[in-house]
């Protein structure tokens, strides 16, 4: 018991939120972050957008570890390395993370071991066959990020920040990102689940 403790320990989950300055539509003739933001697109919501991504990394419980403002236009695999920012342990990704040369990269690095799913049209191979039963068994704990950017999507409004420059956008970001781990501490210190913001709310 103690050691798988120990191993769900050692998990990490990282992913990407879209941050849209504004739509695609408004994004062209808006000179708003000019030469600091740019266009991407959200695969989940199917929708164009000017602005940033944020990247997230979250323990197992769901506090936030690290946050970084990234680039839309690129893919989230390239920004695998800079939200694992050396964590030398377990890092559950989505598919938009997989690249098998990168993750060896990343475990002779930073002895990282990145579990990303296959995809449905990739040949099995052992060491996918392999990993399957570990991805498995941390599934629950990956959707731990995906209930944080529900937060922070939809409880404090990261993605309606309305500034006009850089320095206050990620200021504003910052302290949103504050609270939501402020939030997750107090309720660790109730005893309480710790993504359950309702009951720390009514309480």
């Amino acid at each position: 018991m103690q050691e798988a403790n120990q191993k769900l320990a050692d998990v990490q989950v990282i992913d990407t939120v879209p941050l849209p300055v504004c739509r695609w539509v408004r994004g062209e003739r808006d000179r708003v972050f000019s030469g600091v933001a740019d266009y991407g697109y959200c695969a989940a919501k199917d929708f164009y957008y000017y602005g940033f991504k944020l990247g997230l990394r979250v323990s197992r419980i769901g506090m936030i570890t690290s946050a970084c403002l990234l680039s839309s236009r690129a893919h989230d695999v390239n920004h695998t390395e800079e939200l694992i920012d050396g964590f030398g342990k377990i890092v559950l990704g989505d598919k938009g993370f997989l690249d098998q040369f990168r993750a060896e990269l990343l475990k002779d690095r930073y002895g990282t071991r990145l579990i990303v799913p296959k995809r449905k049209n990739m040949k099995e191979t052992a060491e996918t066959v392999a990993a399957q039963p570990t991805f498995q068994f941390f599934r629950k704990i990956r959707k731990v990020v995906e209930i944080v950017g529900s937060h922070l999507t939809e409880r404090f409004q990261i993605t309606k920040i309305r500034v006009h420059d850089l320095w206050h956008f990620q200021h504003r970001l910052i302290r949103k990102i504050l609270a939501h781990t402020a939030m997750v501490f107090l309720n660790l210190q109730l005893n309480r689940k710790p993504l359950d913001l309702d009951a720390l709310i009514a309480f």
